[in-house]
């Protein structure tokens, strides 16, 4: 998953970071794309190596946060789960897989 495709430049990915619960953040479905993987594998990892992923690392959306985030994204893609939220750590940890 470390490979990131051509065509994701920095300045992209900076557009896809949220702040939520005073955290800087990328939502699952972005980070999967940045690594080349379906959504699902990269949270099926996740789910597999939890211990590997603290809160501090990673956390699953609230209702309420799951519609502001979706705001000004959900037209770029169809979210039926509450999205998890990795932050720089746990986007790292995320590319060891």
């Amino acid at each position: 998953m470390q490979r990131v495709p051509p065509g994701i430049l920095a300045e992209s990915i900076e557009q896809l970071i949220l702040t939520v619960r005073g955290r800087r953040v990328i939502l699952d479905a972005d980070l999967a794309r940045i690594y080349g993987v379906p959504t699902k594998a990269l949270n099926r990892a996740v789910k597999r190596n939890a211990d590997r992923f603290p809160e501090d690392f990673v956390f699953q959306l609230g209702a309420t946060e799951t519609m502001r985030c979706q705001n000004g994204t959900a037209s770029r893609r169809n979210v039926r789960h509450r999205p998890y939220a990795f932050t720089e750590f746990g986007a790292i940890m995320a590319a060891t897989f």
